[in-house]
């Protein structure tokens, strides 16, 4: 009997070895494919790797470099980000601007701007005949953290808790902004379904 447990300890231990070293490979492959995204300067691919190997062991020394890396990244990523998205924004509609616009769209007698500078987002809106621009609030410009060792880097939270993941067109004239989620009681509720967009044209 006593052979017999000690057969299944064996086994059930090399089975756990055998685990652990295919994650630890596993692992090292990530940091190796986000180190070659990292050369090639495509730095947004580079952190989605560093994130995984992070994430499979946090605690061992590759998982400490990735940290190591993931922080740096975001704070590339989103000073590159702030600095495209500074300027005055004309709210286009929940559609690309390609798409047909409503009636709904056409009727509006106020156009709804965004002012964005380093540190706040200012929301006027400009009265379509009179041209008269009116202060509608502002928000501080506050980029989300959910976990340190995630590749969310372009996502910005309001002070009503909704959280907006903000991206930009090559040319730099078009703004889109989807809200995934919303934070409540230091509690996050994730928006998969049905999400709010929103479209910017560029006006200054």
């Amino acid at each position: 009997m006593k052979t017999y447990l000690v057969l299944i300890v064996l086994l059930v231990s090399s089975s756990i070895f055998s685990q652990n070293a295919s994650k630890a490979s596993f692992q090292k492959n990530k940091y190796d494919l986000a180190i070659s995204y990292y050369k090639k300067a495509e730095l947004s691919k580079a952190l989605d790797e560093f994130s995984i190997a992070c994430k499979i062991y946090p605690e061992n020394e590759v998982g400490k470099e990735a940290m190591k890396k993931i922080t740096v990244l975001k704070s590339m990523l989103r000073k590159d980000l702030l600095a495209r998205i500074i300027g005055t924004w004309r709210f286009d509609g929940n559609k690309p601007t390609w798409a047909v616009k409503t009636v709904e769209d056409e009727n509006r007698t106020v156009t709804e701007l965004l002012e964005i500078n380093e540190k706040s987002i200012l929301f006027n809106e400009l009265d379509k005949k009179t041209k008269l621009k009116k202060y509608v609030k502002s928000e501080d410009l506050v980029f989300y953290e959910n976990e340190a060792d995630d590749s969310l880097f372009s996502a910005i939270i309001l002070s009503d808790g909704t959280i907006w993941i903000c991206s930009i067109n090559e040319e730099e004239t078009t703004l889109k902004l989807i809200n995934i989620a919303r934070k409540d009681n230091n509690a996050v509720e994730k928006i998969s379904l049905n999400n709010l967009e929103r479209y910017y044209t560029k006006v200054i």
